[in-house]
């Protein structure tokens, strides 16, 4: 069973140490002591409250109906383009999306910094990677 120190899940979860020790001491945030005696908070109730406590994503303004489920609303922070290829960056909430396309694409869209953009993933792999682990 994974557990977390109060400082780890305030990383996880982009608040302060005393955001995540008020939701401990009101009890919204279920917390045990360690071998130790420190507080910890075990993974699955941390797993748990992220997901209860995520932010909203912003509106998509497009109001088109997609089954892509993975898509992060976001601000065009920056484009570099060649002659046939552009790198395009969104800052989507906390998240930095990077999407590689065509000039012509980016041009077509009127990608520049500043305008409001919609990532949508629909990828068919996904690598998830867990810190140090064992491998079997």
């Amino acid at each position: 069973m994974s557990q977390f120190m109060i400082r780890e899940a305030a990383d996880l979860l982009g608040v302060s140490d005393d955001t995540v020790r008020r939701w401990v001491d009101s009890g919204a945030l279920p917390a045990s002591k360690n071998e130790v005696g420190r507080k910890v908070i075990d993974g699955v109730a941390l797993a748990e409250f992220s997901r209860q406590h995520a932010a909203a994503p912003a509106p998509d303004p497009s109001r088109v109906a997609r089954s892509a489920r993975n898509r992060f609303v976001g601000l065009v922070t920056k484009v570099v383009m060649d002659g046939v290829m552009a790198q395009v960056e969104m800052q989507c909430g906390p998240h930095t999306v990077v999407s590689l396309m065509s000039s012509e694409a980016a041009r077509d869209l009127e990608l520049e910094p500043g305008r409001l953009a919609v990532a949508v993933v629909k990828a068919t792999t996904v690598i998830v990677e867990t810190p140090g682990g064992s491998s079997s």
